[in-house]
């Protein structure tokens, strides 16, 4: 009887160490199950990000251009004016060059007459005051632009606001060079005809070189300023001090130590007068005495 309860109560025990392994996996399952879970739900960049990238550090974002963002740069309202025929070939080049210069990275601001220009407003007013506000402008110089008067209207414009400003760009497509414009045989010019892929980007150089000039200018500008008004401040303070000294009691102060001297002397002086007058006057006491 008593080896039978013993057997009974290792069979309880055996079913209860059973039953707390079972506890145990179940709890580890869960916790695994969980683990997997949230996994499952990071976000899928941040793998992509990993991978693209060697040695598994995450790719940085492509940034603008500095220059894009100055103050300098919004003070027009465009990059660049892009200035073109009617015709339909030339439409379709100029959009050509201001999908690429407007497409990012490059995210230029320019303007198109066919989209840009306000409807109903007056063509040379619109036209004019485009190239007003645009920092640089591009001439799709091409046998219709030779042909078009309002386009060699536009080319004296820009030519008469800035001939050596290196604010224009003369771009040639489809043009020999005897019927280049006279004008314009000065300058250098970008051919579209050969490469238009590299044509477009040296556009885009050449826009941000000058703008990255006229920051360079406006710091050294600022910093000319500086200096000659922190030269007047000197030049105002060493004027003051002279009228300064000129007229205050500290300017045209003796020493103190020629002042000691200087009272000594005279001290001295008028104490041996004073001595002399003294014997004087005694002597003529004593005279007046005796008579």
């Amino acid at each position: 009887m008593h080896g039978w309860f013993q057997k009974l109560l290792k069979s309880r025990g055996s079913l209860s160490k059973q039953h707390n392994k079972e506890a145990t996996k179940g709890s580890v399952s869960s916790v695994s199950g969980a683990l997997t879970s949230s996994s499952s739900t990071l976000p899928s960049c941040s793998s992509s990000s990993l991978s693209s990238s060697p040695g598994g550090t995450p790719s940085k974002p492509r940034q603008l251009p500095t220059v894009l963002s100055c103050e300098l740069r919004w003070k027009r309202k465009y990059d660049l004016f892009v200035c073109h025929s009617s015709a339909q070939s030339d439409i379709e080049e100029a959009t050509r060059l201001v999908s690429f210069l407007e497409d990012s990275p490059r995210s230029l601001r320019c303007f198109l007459w066919q989209r840009d220009a306000c409807p109903g407003g007056a063509v040379c007013t619109e036209f004019c005051q485009a190239v007003e506000n645009s920092h640089l402008r591009a001439l799709l110089i091409t046998p219709n632009f030779v042909q078009d008067d309002w386009c060699n209207y536009m080319m004296h414009q820009v030519l008469t606001e800035g001939p050596m400003s290196n604010r224009m760009i003369p771009l040639l497509h489809s043009l020999s060079h005897s019927q280049y414009p006279k004008e314009l045989k000065f300058y250098y010019y970008i051919d579209l005809s050969r490469n238009p892929i590299q044509a477009y980007t040296l556009v885009n150089r050449t826009v941000l070189q000058y703008l990255e000039d006229l920051v360079k200018k406006e710091v050294t500008h600022n910093f000319q300023m500086s200096g000659s008004s922190s030269g007047l401040d000197g030049a105002d303070s060493s004027k003051e001090d002279k009228l300064m000294s000129q007229h205050s009691p500290a300017g045209t102060a003796i020493p103190l130590e020629v002042m000691r001297k200087s009272h000594k002397h005279f001290s001295g002086i008028s104490c041996d007068h004073q001595q002399q007058q003294l014997k004087n006057m005694t002597q003529e006491g004593r005279n007046l005495a005796t008579d």
